[in-house]
């Protein structure tokens, strides 16, 4: 029996029906990028004759993997991997009338790791809720984010922003074809968490981008420490240095393999392990490139600007981003030396003391480790995040969260970790036991999953997130009004206020200062 069928731009795919549910897994959206296109901006796919099947996941983009030391089985990515790797996918209601809102993901990862394919996005929770998702797939890593233009002499012109371009490429695809698919081209959200939500705001400052989405929500990521042009060419060096090759034979750059291309120079990965074992530089990987015509500027200054002065703004980040390792009987001296490592050109020592004071008013813990990874959390998350909001409320309204829900993974020594909020997001907190043990499970955690999902796509829908479920969600304002999300949720004006107030002596530049000094 043939399954749902669409007419696309390029031609026609056919995907499967999932109760009730049309659901389409690997359509391209862009040309291979291999061969002479390794590096290059996206280019428009081939059409073809006939009907194209597309019920299977596509190979997500050849990427490192971790030591077996670093446990990230939760984040583990099924299936193959490739360079081929520009294709998207798309759950949606039958329909030959309503056009619904589309909710457009972009995955997390470090914009070095991840795919769409991964369970704990599967789209189909979501749909349900009125809404069609579309999830995509682009180029990580040195394959996506290494400028050569520079060190290259032009022989490859590649940015550093290629993969950002293969996402526009993808929001190009939803505009000229997801109508048929029963999704509204003119009512757009781009949701996207950590890296995706560097991501989305770095999407919000480029040019290129503009009128292609109408809302944003950026979870836990805002793209404040991209590199700029000196500093992007010195990782391609790196690069090239390892693989030693003549930085001007363009066909033989294209021809390393892609493994060997992911493992030279710099990447997420060496930063991770470097952070881990006091050796090497931890802060040395790909990220946006201000190049002065992708990323023109600054994604903070730019927004400030009116980069996306007609697009309404959700953001938020967990309360418990960041773990800073603080050795039991650290010295005064070592704990600075450790926030200094995460709060580039503050006072360190009266950081400590502002957030220790604070921390004992409102009776949070107070050890070494715990206000070392609230100063990281706010210096890496909550503060960016923060500026974000004031920077966009000037053009539409924006709103703000905490997620406080507690993963009941560990010893209990865990929090609200980066990426808790997640499994509730798309409703997949209790998939597996992997999945139930980290966001929990049982009937708080599907009634906090039923009240997000309710609220992520009220927003789709209309701009505003609020919800019988969740409740009203004020905009953020000058009361600093946030939606406090956990095993409690209610909104609450100014949460961590005066931890906020400790960052006010410092401007956006002490927050999107890169974290190195190129070598050369």
């Amino acid at each position: 029996m043939a399954g749902p069928q669409v007419s696309t731009k390029y031609g026609i795919v056919e995907g499967k029906e999932e109760k009730e549910l049309n659901v389409f897994k690997g359509i391209p959206y862009a040309k291979p990028p291999i061969g002479e296109l390794r590096w290059c901006p996206p280019q428009a796919p081939e059409s073809w004759a006939g009907t194209k099947s597309c019920t299977e996941f596509s190979a997500v983009c050849a990427q490192e993997s971790f030591p077996e030391v670093i446990d990230m089985k939760l984040m583990d990515v099924p299936g193959p991997q490739s360079e081929d790797c520009l294709y998207l996918n798309v759950w949606s209601y039958p329909s030959e009338s309503e056009k619904r809102p589309v909710m457009f993901w972009i995955h997390g990862g470090g914009l070095g790791f991840g795919g769409a394919s991964q369970p704990i996005y599967d789209g189909q929770h979501l749909a349900r809720k009125g809404v069609v998702v579309v999830t995509i797939n682009y180029r990580m890593g040195a394959l996506g984010f290494l400028h050569l233009d520079t060190v290259t002499e032009g022989a490859i012109p590649a940015t550093g922003n290629e993969g950002f371009l293969d996402q526009i490429a993808a929001l190009e695809w939803v505009r000229d074809n997801i109508a048929g698919f029963g999704g509204d081209p003119d009512n757009v959200t781009i949701f996207g968490e950590s890296a995706g939500g560097w991501s989305v705001t770095a999407l919000m400052a480029m040019p290129k981008a503009k009128g292609l989405f109408h809302k944003a929500i950026a979870q836990s990521g805002v793209a404040n420490a991209a590199l700029p042009l000196e500093h992007a060419a010195d990782l391609g060096k790196e690069f090239l240095s390892d693989v030693a090759n003549d930085p001007t034979d363009a066909d033989s750059l294209r021809a390393i393999p892609a493994d060997k291309v992911l493992s030279a120079g710099s990447s997420l990965v060496r930063s991770i392990e470097a952070l881990l074992t006091g050796v090497g530089e931890g802060n040395r990987y790909h990220r946006a490139v201000i190049d002065g015509d992708t990323l023109p500027a600054s994604v903070l200054g730019s927004i400030a600007e009116g980069s996306s002065s007609d697009v309404v703004l959700m953001a938020g980040t967990t309360r418990d981003e960041m773990a800073a390792p603080v050795p039991p009987g650290a010295t005064p001296e070592e704990l600075q030396a450790i926030v200094s490592q995460a709060a580039y050109g503050i006072d360190s020592k009266e950081m400590i003391e502002r957030y220790r004071e604070s921390r004992m008013k409102r009776m949070a813990r107070m050890g070494d480790a715990d206000i070392a990874s609230a100063i990281s959390t706010d210096a890496t998350m909550r503060i960016p995040c923060i500026r974000l909001l004031e920077a966009q409320q000037r053009h539409q309204p924006s709103y703000h969260y905490i997620v406080t829900w507690t993963t009941p993974a560990g010893d209990g020594a865990a929090g609200a970790d980066h990426g808790i909020e997640l499994g509730f997001v798309f409703g997949t907190h209790g998939i597996d036991q992997d999945h139930a043990i980290t966001f929990g499970d049982g009937p708080a955690a599907a009634g906090l999953a039923n009240a997000v999902m309710d609220a992520w796509t009220n927003f789709a829908k209309t701009g505003d997130p609020s919800s019988d479920t969740l409740g009203a969600w004020p905009a953020y304002v000058e009361n600093r009004a946030t939606m406090m999300i956990g095993e409690q949720t209610y909104v609450r004006e100014a949460p961590y206020e005066e931890e906020r107030v400790a960052w006010d002596g410092y401007d956006n530049s002490v927050l999107e200062r890169p974290p190195f000094e190129p070598k050369n």
